[in-house]
C-alpha cells in the first residue's frame, strides 16, 4: 500500500496539508477530490517527490519515500503524471514513451553515446516495449511515429499516461487527467483505467468530474483547506454533510 500519515506542509503562513492520511490500495483506484485549493496537488507533489513534507510520513509498502527526490521515488515504484501536460513534444510518441524506460536503463554512458550493440539492443526493447503500451491505452499505429506535439489533446493524455507506465511503477498518480477532455474521451479513460486498476496497479485520481469520479473509484478522500474531511465509498461521500458543505457552501448542506 502507498500511504501518507499525518502528512502537513507550509509555505510561509499558509498550512497547505494539514495531518493528511490517505492511502492507495494495489489494484484499486483511489479518488483524492475537493474544490480549488484544498492542498490534493500538494498532497500528490509530496508523495512524489516535488516538495519535502514538514512533519508526517509516506510510504511504499512500509519503505519511507519521504524527502526524496522524484527520480528516487519513481525508483520505488511511485510515477506520476501533471495537470498541465508535460510532454516532449518534438518526438515521436513512441519515442515519448520509450524515455520512461530509461529509469532502468543500465548501459554505460559511452556506450548510449556511441550507439554501441548494447545501447541499440536496449533502446530496441524500449521502442517494443512502448509499442505494446501504446496498445494497452489504445494509442493507435497511425499516430506513433507523429510528433507527440502535434496530436489532439486527449491522445497526448494517454500519451503521458503511457510514458509513466514506461516506468514500471507499482502506483500511479494521476492529477486530473480528464481536464480538457470531452465526453467520449473521458469515458475512454474511464475503461482505461479500470483495466490498469485490474492488472494490479493502484492508481490515486485527483479528478474535478465527479461522474468520472464515482463511476471508476472503490475508495474516496475529500479535502478541504488543506485537510481530510470525509472518506470512504462514493456513495457514502456523496451524502456526507461536510462534503456538501465543502462543495456547495452551509445552505446546501442543511
Amino acid at each position: 500500500m502507498l500511504a501518507t500519515c499525518d502528512v502537513s506542509k507550509s509555505f510561509g503562513g499558509l498550512k497547505a496539508l494539514s495531518a493528511v492520511s490517505v492511502e492507495i490500495a494495489p489494484g484499486a483506484i483511489t479518488a483524492i477530490i475537493g474544490p480549488n485549493g484544498a492542498g490534493k496537488t500538494t498532497l500528490m507533489n509530496a508523495i512524489s517527490g516535488f516538495v519535502a513534507p514538514d512533519s508526517g510520513e509516506i510510504t511504499v509498502d512500509g519503505a519511507s519515500i519521504a524527502g526524496l527526490h522524484p527520480h528516487q521515488v519513481c525508483r520505488k515504484g511511485v510515477a506520476r503524471t501533471f495537470q498541465n501536460l508535460q510532454m516532449f513534444s518534438e518526438m515521436t510518441v513512441l519515442e515519448a514513451v520509450a524515455t520512461g524506460r530509461h529509469l532502468h536503463r543500465r548501459e554505460p554512458i559511452h556506450a548510449e553515446l556511441l550507439m554501441l550493440p548494447r545501447a541499440r539492443r536496449a533502446e530496441r526493447a524500449a521502442l517494443a516495449d512502448a509499442s505494446e503500451l501504446l496498445d494497452l491505452i489504445e494509442v493507435g499505429q497511425t499516430y506513433r511515429e507523429r510528433r507527440a506535439g502535434d496530436l489532439p489533446y486527449g491522445y497526448q493524455r494517454r500519451v503521458e499516461i503511457a510514458r509513466a507506465l514506461a516506468t514500471e511503477p507499482s502506483y500511479l498518480l494521476l492529477d486530473e487527467p480528464a481536464a480538457g477532455l470531452n465526453n467520449e474521451e473521458t469515458a475512454a479513460l474511464g475503461r482505461t483505467l479500470r483495466q490498469l486498476a485490474g492488472r494490479g496497479l493502484g492508481i490515486a485520481l485527483i479528478e474535478h468530474d465527479i461522474e468520472l469520479v464515482m463511476s471508476v473509484s472503490e475508495r474516496v478522500f475529500v479535502m478541504d483547506t488543506g485537510a481530510v474531511i470525509s472518506s470512504g465509498t462514493p456513495a457514502e461521500v456523496r451524502s456526507d454533510p461536510a462534503v456538501v458543505r465543502a462543495y456547495l457552501g452551509d445552505a446546501h448542506a442543511a
